[in-house]
Order: C-alpha cells, then sequence, then structure tokens
C-alpha cells in the first residue's frame, strides 16, 4: 500500500540558524537514503515556507485567490514523503524515522487505490 507522510513543524528550514538547517537536511539526507535502500520509497519533496503559497477557490466559476494559507496554523506543511509499507504499522514505523517527526509532527494516510479512484485518474 503507498501512504502519504505529511511532514509539519513549528518552524520550517528557512527559520531555523544556518547549523541547524544544516544538520537537519543531512538527516533528511540519511534518512532517505535509508529509505530508498529499504524499498519504500517512492517520492518525497520540500515544500517552501507559507508565505509563497497561494490559496484557491473556485465558486460560481470563479477562481479566488489569497496569499499564503488560507487557515492560520501553528505547525507549517513542510514536505511530504509518499511511501510504499506492508501495511499502517509498517508505514509508521518508517515514518517514526523522519527527522521533521523530532521537532513537529508527521500525518500518515493511506492513499485511495480504490477502482473508481484509479479510473478517475486515469491509472485504468
Amino acid at each position: 500500500m503507498k501512504y502519504l507522510c505529511l511532514i509539519c513543524a513549528e518552524k520550517v528550514m528557512e527559520q531555523m540558524s544556518e547549523g541547524v538547517a544544516e544538520q537537519h537536511f543531512q538527516e533528511y539526507t540519511e534518512f532517505t537514503d535509508t529509505i530508498r535502500a529499504s524499498g519504500h520509497y517512492l517520492g518525497c519533496n520540500r515544500l517552501l515556507p507559507p508565505n509563497a503559497a497561494i490559496t484557491l477557490r473556485v465558486r460560481n466559476g470563479q477562481v479566488m485567490t489569497t496569499d499564503g494559507p488560507y487557515v492560520e496554523t501553528k505547525e507549517q506543511l513542510g514536505g511530504y514523503y509518499l511511501i510504499e509499507a506492508r501495511d499502517l504499522n509498517e508505514a509508521i514505523q518508517v515514518a517514526s524515522r523522519i527527522p521533521g517527526a523530532k521537532i513537529g509532527c508527521v500525518e500518515v494516510r493511506p492513499v485511495a487505490e480504490d477502482k473508481r479512484t484509479l479510473e478517475a485518474l486515469g491509472f485504468i
């Protein structure tokens, strides 16, 4: 099964001191190398801070945009990993090693792969 691991923290890389950020980047490099070798890795990316974001909504055919995230939260979405795991327990074990879990949280969510979803997305 595929799982999306959403990484949230109160402080993103751009808000860390150079030394702390460098150490954090190194921890991510090591973690990513480890899950690539184990076969769990499917994809990942780091996101820029919320002030680089645009939130959009379409209402009655009109596109409305707002700078940054729509909802003010203490924790910010900083990145994600898409992993392959046997089950939720294995996904939790993998996600627990994501460096951001030590300073924030990681939400582990199963990816929908039911027939109707796969058809709608053009996979079958």
